[in-house]
C-alpha cells in the first residue's frame, strides 16, 4: 500500500523533533547530517521537501548554562536566539556536500492567522521550492508569546502542510509510531501500522507524554495528524533516530504509523479558519440559529445572537456556541464588537438604520464558517 501511495506524492513536509536531532548537550550533528543527506536524496528522486525543524532552543541553551528545558519564556527566547543560527548552519553544512540549498523561515501564529501574511508566506515558500531550495521552518521563539505561539512544531507542521499544498506529512519522532500502549512502559506493545480515522479511542491511546527537550508527546502528533487529515493530507509517524528511515519509508517499507487523509477534504480557506486563525471571542446563539447553521447550511444573522464574550474586530475569528456555552462552530465575523452589541437580536433589515451603514446581512457568512467535528 505504501508504494502505491508514495508513487502519487510530489511535495512532502517533514517535521523533525528536538528529541531526534538534539540531546542534553545540544544538537546531535551526526543524526542531523544523516537526515539532511536523505532529504537531498529525496530531492534528487523528484520530491519537493519542506522541513519544519525544532532544535534551536536545544542548540543555544548550553551557552546560558541551562540543563533540561528552559523554564521561562525569556530563557527560551534567549536560547533560541543563540541556537537558531547554529541550527541553520548545521543544515547548510550537512546539505552542502550533496548540492542542497536551504532557507530559514521563522513564523509566528500571527503570520498565518492574518490572511494576507498567510498568502505572502505561501508565495515565499512556493518560490523557494520552485528554485529547488529546502525551506527550514521553525517557530520564531525569539519573539513569540503565549498569545501568538503555535504551541509545538507538530501543530505548526500540520498548518504548513496545507499552506504549501503538500500531499504527505512525515513526523520524525523518537518512537517508532503509535502503539497500542506506551512502549516505554510496555515493551511488548504492538505498533499500529495504519489508522483509518482518528477517533477518541486513538486519542486516548496517545495519552500525554513530554520529554525534557520537546514541547509535545504523541498526543500532539495525533492532533497534528487529525488536522492534516482534514485538509486531505496523510501523516506518517516514524522514528527519526532509526538509520536511513526516510529512505526506507520512501522505498515503500511499512514503517511507522500511517494516518489516512479524510476523503472529504476541507477547503483550504476553511482549514485556515478552523485551525490557524485564533478566535478572539464567543457568540452565544439561540436554538433556531444553531440549527440553521448546523442542519440547514445557513449563514449567521444578527437575530439569533443572544450574548457575546471577549473583544474582537471585523475579520477576527470567533467561537459560535449554544446558550449553554458548548462550541459547535468557528467563523470569521463581519462586525466588530461595538457594532455587534448594537445589532444583535435585530433583523438584518434593521442593520443600516441602526449603524448608518451595512457590511452585509450576515454576521458570519457561511463561506467563512466551519462546523466543529
Amino acid at each position: 500500500m505504501r508504494k502505491t501511495i508514495l508513487s502519487t506524492i510530489k511535495r512532502v513536509v517533514i517535521k523533525i523533533g528536538s528529541g531526534v536531532i538534539s540531546g542534553d548537550d545540544g544538537l546531535d550533528i551526526p543524526v542531523l547530517a544523516s537526515i539532511a543527506g536523505e532529504i537531498c536524496e529525496l530531492q534528487k528522486r523528484g520530491y519537493e521537501i519542506v522541513v519544519v525543524s525544532s532544535g534551536a532552543v536545544a542548540a543555544g541553551k548550553g551557552d546560558l548554562g541551562i540543563s533540561g528545558r528552559p523554564q521561562t519564556i525569556p530563557l527560551k527566547q534567549a536560547s533560541a536566539a543563540i541556537g537558531q543560527s547554529r541550527l541553520m548552519n548545521a543544515y547548510k553544512s550537512a546539505m552542502l556536500p550533496c548540492g542542497g540549498k536551504v532557507a530559514q523561515v521563522l513564523l509566528t501564529r500571527d503570520d498565518l492567522a492574518n490572511r494576507r501574511r498567510y498568502l505572502n508566506a505561501r508565495n515565499t515558500l512556493m518560490t523557494l521550492l520552485e528554485f529547488g531550495v529546502v525551506p527550514i521552518i521553525n517557530e520564531n521563539d525569539t519573539v513569540v508569546v503565549d498569545e501568538i505561539r503555535f504551541g509545538d512544531n507538530d501543530n505548526l507542521s500540520a498548518m504548513v502542510a496545507p499552506l504549501v499544498e503538500a500531499s504527505l506529512l512525515v513526523i520524525l519522532s523518537d518512537v517508532d509510531g503509535l502503539f497500542e500502549s506506551d512502549p516505554r512502559l510496555h515493551p511488548d506493545a504492538n505498533l499500529i501500522p495504519v489508522v483509518e480515522k482518528i477517533t477518541e479511542g486513538i486519542e486516548m491511546i496517545a495519552g500525554e507524554t513530554v520529554n525534557s527537550l520537546g514541547t509535545g508527546g504523541m498526543a500532539t502528533k495525533i492532533k497534528a495528524a487529525r488536522r492534516a487529515a482534514l485538509s486531505g493530507v496523510g501523516t506518517i509517524i516514524v522514528n527519526g533516530r532509526t538509520p536511513r528511515i526516510l529512505a526506507r519509508l520512501f522505498n515503500g517499507e511499512e514503517v511507522g504509523t500511517y494516518f489516512l487523509p479524510e476523503r472529504d477534504r476541507m477547503a483550504a480557506k476553511k482549514h485556515w479558519i478552523a485551525f490557524t486563525k485564533k478566535p478572539r471571542g464567543k457568540l452565544f446563539l439561540d436554538e433556531g440559529a444553531r440549527r440553521a447553521l448546523t442542519e440547514k447550511g445557513k449563514s449567521l444573522l444578527p437575530s439569533g445572537i443572544k450574548g457575546v464574550e471577549g473583544g474582537f474586530e471585523r475579520g477576527d475569528a470567533v467561537r459560535l456556541c449554544d446558550l449553554e456555552g458548548v462550541e459547535f462552530a468557528k467563523g470569521v465575523i463581519d462586525y466588530a464588537l461595538p457594532e455587534l452589541l448594537r445589532i444583535m437580536g435585530k433583523k438584518s433589515s434593521e442593520i443600516e438604520a441602526i449603524l448608518g451603514y451595512k457590511y452585509g446581512d450576515e454576521v458570519v457568512h457561511r463561506n467563512n464558517l466551519v462546523l466543529k467535528k
